[in-house]
């Protein structure tokens, strides 16, 4: 079976495609190349002996798109990562943010309603619950007012296939990630940041080799048990593997709706603090940070209930936080050397 990966030669991606080759599918990358690079090629091909189809393509280019869907008929499912995903940056460019994350996966389903049946993976993001009023955060939650422009995207996003898959042989299953962070065991992939890391994980392990003077922890003031904002930090590996499970579950028919959402996460919350902390320990580097103040758009908790996805998915992240920093840790030292 033939899995087209959009956004499949970044972070989450190209971890996905291993777990995929490694299942045995057939996959084709689209991607732009805009915050990753060709080399992730070689560590996919290194890690599981195959190297996957891959196109340049910017699907804002709407005729692009199109003709890719006609040259790639035969294509079984769909896991769109493709997408500009830093809080930060969304809030200083919202414009940059909606043409990006909202145009292309308009012009991806477009040609997915085309066909009689389609199975489409959705990569969002916790964010759509905002600052949620009791962790923790289950899939019925109310969604909140996004607190930046990132997080209204991948809000709308949810919305559009919502409405798509209704009047359409769509069939989708919504991600909702919490915060992935490591890289593969092999270390022959992991997150490759361009420019400053926007990311806590990946400016930790640089500060860590001495390529950031300090990380600046955003507030020490928030209403939390050490005062630093918390989350679920997932390993990027778990997480690829419930992408797998995804998948399978729709070509299988296994889904119960044609829209099924799934809280990608560990259950536990850990602060800031926590997590210099976990790097000190498996890294035996003290790492040297300073409080500054809060950041716009950052909320102060946010870690999942993850019952749906062990129960109904058949998915449980198998990693600590240590062991999930060691591996980013392992390949900030290998891409430094």
């Amino acid at each position: 079976m033939k899995i087209l990966v959009t956004g499949g030669l970044g972070f989450i991606g190209s971890h996905t495609v291993v777990e995929l080759q490694n299942e045995g599918f057939e996959v084709i990358i689209v991607d732009n190349l805009s915050n990753t690079s060709l080399n992730v090629l070689d560590g996919i091909d290194a890690i599981t002996g195959k190297i996957p189809a891959f196109e340049k393509l910017d699907l804002r280019d709407k005729h692009k798109v199109q003709d890719f869907f006609k040259r790639n008929n035969d294509i079984s499912g769909v896991i769109h990562f493709a997408a500009s995903k830093a809080v930060g940056e969304s809030v200083e460019d919202p414009l940059l943010y909606y043409e990006n994350n909202i145009s292309a996966l308009v012009y991806v389903l477009q040609e997915l309603q085309k066909k009689p049946e389609a199975n489409f993976i959705f990569s969002s993001s916790c964010t759509v619950y905002g600052q949620a009023e009791k962790m923790p955060i289950t899939e019925d939650a109310a969604l909140q007012q996004a607190v930046s422009p990132y997080g209204n995207t991948k809000a709308v996003g949810e919305e559009i296939i919502t409405d798509v898959a209704k009047v359409s042989g769509i069939n989708a299953i919504l991600l909702r990630y919490f915060n992935p962070i490591g890289a593969h065991p092999t270390a022959e992939i992991g997150e490759l940041p361009i420019g400053v890391p926007q990311n806590l994980v990946p400016f930790i392990t640089q500060t860590g080799f001495g390529l950031r003077n300090e990380l600046s922890v955003y507030g020490d003031d928030y209403p939390t048990p050490d005062g630093t904002a918390v989350r679920d930090y997932i390993h990027v590996v778990d997480l690829a593997k419930a992408h797998v499970i995804a998948l399978q579950r729709l070509l299988n028919k296994k889904n119960v709706a044609k829209v099924e959402t799934f809280n990608l996460g560990t259950g536990t919350g850990s602060s800031v603090l926590e997590v210099i902390k976990a790097f000190e320990k498996v890294s035996g580097k003290n790492l040297p940070y300073k409080i500054v103040a809060r950041r716009e758009g950052d909320i102060t908790s946010a870690y999942a209930n993850t019952d749906k996805a062990n129960n109904v998915l058949g998915w449980k992240a198998q990693s600590t936080l240590e062991e999930a920093m060691a591996s980013a840790w392992k390949w900030e030292q290998k891409i430094r050397s």
